[in-house]
């Protein structure tokens, strides 16, 4: 784990680099390293234990928030096992993934989905409070009734796949929970009003912030791409040693 950690937060993305660069360069300090296939395969039995590491730093994370801000923002972003043109074929950790559609990126693709809530901050990235790993063609907003149970008294900002007039109902009268979306504009309905866009516009800016994470979390970890996984235990690890990775980041740890 400290390997796959070191080598993702060091830009050794594959398990193979950051193998190769401990054996290269560091052997003396992991004396009974085994060799690349025995420590692959272990890596892929590791994803309990990065998902606990996991569990762990976010809660170190929020408890070292200092005020309790309401603002809160929900996204989430796609980890490609396979793309467009080979996604109707895949069958790598068919256990987890399956064929789903990006509406940002405006593709299909074969994988997971991660989710996330985040607290806003101010003139920085949200901090983040849930994550949750879904099949890709799960709908956003059955992942965030699964998210937000036990979530209470919060405004929540996200786009318009969040838009369900009676779960939002019955959100702010159960949990004080109000969610914030765009305005949809269905089709045959006439252009909105300045007032409409301009709330549109409005809670778009507000939600930026959670868009602006992934790309960081992109960044630092290559996390979309997940072409090279070949089992459901491979995909799992690769996902959670690199959320672990970048919550270090975050706490400073690095």
């Amino acid at each position: 784990m400290t390997i796959i950690l070191w080598g993702v937060i060091n830009r050794k993305f594959t398990v193979k680099d950051a193998w190769g660069f401990i054996k290269d360069f560091y052997a003396d300090w992991f004396p009974d390293l085994p060799k690349y296939k025995a420590f692959n395969k272990r890596f892929c039995y590791l994803s309990d234990g990065f998902r606990v590491l996991c569990d762990i730093l976010l809660n170190k994370i929020s408890d070292s928030l200092a005020l309790p801000i309401t603002t809160h923002l929900i996204d989430s972003m796609p980890i490609i096992v396979a793309k467009e043109k080979r996604c109707k074929r895949a069958k790598v950790a068919k256990e987890i993934c399956n064929m789903g559609y990006c509406d940002s990126k405006k593709m299909f693709y074969y994988g997971v989905k991660l989710t996330a809530i985040g607290q806003s901050q101010h003139k920085t990235l949200p901090t983040p409070r849930k994550m949750l790993l879904t099949p890709a063609a799960s709908h956003d907003i059955n992942m965030a009734k699964e998210m937000l149970q036990d979530v209470y008294g919060i405004g929540l900002y996200g786009d318009k796949a969040y838009i369900n007039e009676k779960w939002q109902s019955y959100l702010l009268d159960q949990q004080d929970v109000k969610i914030f979306t765009p305005i949809k504009h269905e089709k045959g309905q006439k252009p909105l009003e300045s007032a409409d866009k301009l709330l549109s516009t409005a809670i778009s800016r507000v939600r930026q912030p959670i868009e602006s994470f992934f790309n960081w979390l992109q960044e630092k970890t290559n996390l979309e791409k997940a072409s090279k996984v070949r089992s459901a235990a491979g995909l799992l690890s690769f996902v959670f040693s690199r959320i672990a990775a970048c919550c270090l980041i975050m706490i400073g740890a690095f």
